[in-house]
């Protein structure tokens, strides 16, 4: 079913596998991605959407170019992500947040659409339809409009400081209990 966000882009389901480069190019300007993180993404989207449960939404323009996308999956343990972080959620005594959740592996919008709402209804959209009682996702950990926006549909952070292999900065580890919040 395809409904419009508040930005006047119409959401729905999004063939990710078929449009990954387009995703990739709306990830790499609001993200600020090299041709090189670009071309290693290819491949884990393509992977992460062959896993179980997988699921992705678009946001389109008018013309049907993709403005903004969310995907994610049923939490898995033995995902490279889940071994990263399990030993941080552990150590606050977070780490059952790993089962029965949610994760959110990528939310992004193009910062032409971004502060209208868009990625809330992408966010919020995925997640209404997941059967996991909660959802779990990373976020670079300073304050940004992202860390805002997870707070305030309810997600918290569980464990701080997560350093990522290939990651330049630290991040945070967020969870909330599902449906999030609504304004």
């Amino acid at each position: 079913m395809v409904l419009h966000s508040p930005a006047g882009l119409d959401i729905g389901p999004l063939d990710l596998v078929a449009r990954v480069d387009e995703a990739l190019r709306v990830q790499a300007v609001a993200f600020g991605l090299s041709e090189e993180e670009v071309g290693i993404r290819r491949y884990l989207v393509q992977r992460h959407m062959s896993c179980r449960g997988a699921r992705a939404l678009g946001a389109f323009t008018e013309d049907g170019a993709l403005a903004g996308f969310v995907y994610g999956m049923p939490n898995d343990r033995t995902h490279w992500w889940s071994t990263i972080v399990e030993p941080y959620l552990r150590a606050g005594g977070h780490d059952g947040w790993l089962d029965d959740s949610f994760a959110i592996t990528e939310l992004h919008v193009h910062p032409g659409f971004q502060g209208h709402g868009v990625g809330r209804e992408l966010i919020t959209r995925i997640t209404d339809s997941a059967t996991e009682p909660r959802s779990i996702l990373s976020a670079v950990d300073t304050d940004t409009p992202a860390r805002a926006l997870y707070r305030s549909l309810g997600y918290q952070d569980l464990a701080r400081r997560v350093v990522f292999p290939s990651a330049a900065l630290p991040y945070a580890v967020m969870g909330a209990t599902l449906p999030l919040r609504r304004r």
